[in-house]
């Protein structure tokens, strides 16, 4: 059976850590398995070659295809001059203007970049993002996905995202190939938000505060409740008092933090 190929030449620099998927049949099987909608804005961060900006712009879908690098920007603007829905940005991710109205976002990000785009994209829970789907490392996609042992950053994100590993991805299907193999993170805004998206930057405090004091809950809480509310609170919530903060996953730090706001 033959494999497509992405069109192109991806270029021999690796200074963004980009690794171009190689198969457009695979980039289509991506894109279709992200259920786009006609009439959706789609962000498309670190479009390179254009290998899922062409897939994505056959859903009907409006595409924002955003790139640093130059050389592409050239050609991509070539190759999609005819498409009207597909819209060529040359920014640095970081630095883009993220949009007012309700978003997805669909991206083989450059590896090196990962946190810092994802911090971009979930660290406000008001950003109307709806969902993302990302190509990222392997490791990366389980940590992120799993919810024990946890991290203080994903017991934050998870509060308005839930986070599942849709399909691995061997290196050999990128070019470059990377060190270890990828994966397909997907990012879905929760139905019911387990923390007020207003009470975001206490929900985070609380979170900082408990995982830099690297102490059991029992004493990183002990400021904030007394021996026998946390007792209740751990009975009611399913974790020992004694853990360490990681043991908790997202759900029980949100009924930690919702307790301590005055739900008791």
């Amino acid at each position: 059976m033959a494999v497509g190929r992405a069109r192109g030449a991806p270029p021999r620099s690796r200074s963004h850590a980009q690794h171009f998927l190689r198969s457009t049949r695979l980039a289509a099987e991506i894109v279709r398995g992200a259920a786009i909608r006609p009439g959706e804005l789609v962000l498309d961060l670190g479009a390179g070659t254009g290998v899922l900006t062409a897939p994505l712009a056959a859903t009907c879908a409006h595409v924002r295809a955003i790139e640093i690098d130059p050389t592409l920007v050239a050609a991509l603007r070539r190759r999609f001059a005819p498409a009207p829905s597909v819209e060529i940005v040359h920014e640095d991710v970081l630095r883009l203007p993220l949009p007012r109205e309700p978003f997805r976002v669909l991206a083989n990000i450059p590896f090196n970049r990962t946190t810092a785009i994802m911090r971009r994209l979930l660290d406000d829970p008001k950003l109307p993002l709806t969902r993302a789907d990302l190509i990222v490392e392997l490791d990366v996609a389980w940590k992120r996905a799993r919810c024990s042992p946890s991290t203080a950053l994903g017991a934050y994100w998870g509060a308005w995202w839930e986070f599942g590993v849709v399909r691995r991805l061997h290196a050999s299907a990128f070019a470059p190939p990377p060190a270890v193999d990828a994966a397909v993170l997907r990012i879905a805004r929760r139905a019911e938000p387990l923390v007020a998206p207003d009470e975001a930057d206490d929900y985070r405090a609380l979170l900082t505060a408990a995982f830099d004091s690297r102490a059991p809950v029992r004493r990183a809480l002990s400021r904030r409740l007394t021996p026998l509310e946390l007792k209740r609170l751990g009975r009611e919530l399913g974790f020992a008092p004694d853990a360490p903060p990681r043991d908790l996953d997202q759900h029980q730090w949100a009924g930690v933090h919702r307790f301590v706001r005055g739900g008791r």
